[in-house]
């Protein structure tokens, strides 16, 4: 089993900063993709931002010049810092993760539950 932990979610202004962050840990030999998603009320769930193993980075042009996404093998770990957010950034952001598992080595998907952004004044 591979569990997935967001944190960081909360109320900010508009043009401030949050800083997300996701743990994966379990039966895990290796996490390969990991990426950010977020779903607005009455939206569907979007890509914010990926991050492959080799580091390779695509960001939605919705995001991009306003976060990074970075990650830190030795710890599973991938974060998500949000600068200059607006209000149109506010959703559940949800952490993504494609994990080779131990033992059996196949490559499985994850999410964790999500956590809550809102920008407002």
């Amino acid at each position: 089993q591979v569990q997935v932990a967001e944190s960081g979610g909360g109320l900010v202004q508009p043009g401030g900063s949050l800083r997300l962050s996701c743990v994966a840990s379990g039966n895990i030999f290796k996490i390969n993709g990991m990426g950010w998603y977020r779903q607005a009320p009455g939206k569907q769930r979007e890509l914010v931002a990926d991050i492959s193993s080799d580091g390779s980075i695509n960001y939605s042009d919705s995001v991009s010049g306003r976060f990074t996404i970075s990650r830190d093998n030795a710890k599973n770990m991938v974060y998500l810092q949000m600068n200059n957010l607006k209000p149109e950034d506010t959703a559940v952001y949800y952490c993504n993760t494609f994990a080779t598992l131990l033992g059996t080595w196949a490559i499985t998907e994850h999410w964790g539950s999500g956590t809550l952004v809102t920008v407002s004044s």
